[in-house]
């Protein structure tokens, strides 16, 4: 399954899949071992990847940046858990906002708090925290 958002200071008016994307997040490092994963990003581009190893232990191959983290641990950690299955969607926000400094912390934390339950607010921020924190770079 793959799903596309496109990200701009400017009102997005194209709804087409992406196809040849800037960044590409896996939030399970497992999906690597499909061909079509990185399919069409961009030299130069970021790949981010929920993973517990280094970019360089990946042993992906591409003309693009790579940042890792561990989120999965991290919001194992931090009890995000739903139905027995780690939430790591949030928490990979961080690794992204190291590796592509689109956004900062700082908006994504206003946005958590403006949209996100009351309860659901301080665990969701620590994880994008605590993500953003180890994430690991491998820049070209």
């Amino acid at each position: 399954m793959s799903a596309s958002t496109r990200i701009s200071p400017e009102p997005v008016m194209v709804v087409s899949q992406v196809e040849e994307p800037d960044i590409v997040v896996v939030l399970d490092h497992t999906l690597l071992g499909y061909d079509d994963v990185t399919s069409g990003l961009r030299r130069g581009g970021w790949l981010v990847v929920n993973s517990q190893q280094s970019p360089q232990e990946l042993k992906v191959k591409g003309d693009y940046n790579i940042a890792t983290a561990d989120a999965t641990r991290v919001c194992q950690e931090l009890g995000l858990i739903v139905t027995g299955i780690t939430v790591v969607n949030t928490a990979i926000l961080g690794a992204f906002i190291r590796a592509t400094e689109l956004v900062s912390l700082a908006s994504v934390e206003t946005v958590i708090k403006e949209r996100f339950p009351s309860k659901a607010v301080n665990s969701n921020i620590a994880a994008i925290t605590q993500t953003y924190e180890i994430t690991k770079l491998h820049k070209l």
